[in-house]
């Protein structure tokens, strides 16, 4: 008899870089997750999350503001922690203030959404 030495891969997750993100709870992962939401018709909000908590959220969204000529707010979410949200689809343009600034480096960022 003749023996076949084959290994097997394990089954393919595509939502592992999801899971290994809410592992450290608020704030622990090392992304920060930019996001759209679309709300009714053309209407949409970009979110930010995942900054560290020793930054100060007014002044980085009082920036962001100024910058885009846009609306936002912060918003305290109970398992998210604190949540930036701008008016519009700023993707793109957070992203790019972010690492100009230097709050986070280009690779630590991770934008969603269609």
């Amino acid at each position: 008899m003749v023996e076949i030495d084959a290994q097997i891969q394990p089954p393919f997750d595509p939502f592992v870089d999801i899971k290994q993100d809410f592992v450290g709870g608020v704030g622990g992962g090392d992304y920060v997750h930019i996001r759209i939401q679309q709300r009714n018709g053309r209407k949409s909000l970009t979110t930010i999350q995942g900054l560290r908590k020793e930054l100060s959220y007014e002044k980085i969204l009082k920036d962001l503001k100024k910058e885009f000529c846009c609306n936002g707010t912060i918003v305290q979410d109970k398992e998210l922690g604190k949540v930036i949200q701008l008016q519009g689809d700023q993707r793109k343009n957070s992203s790019t203030f972010l690492t100009r600034v230097g709050v986070v480096k280009r690779d630590q960022i991770k934008i969603h959404g269609f």
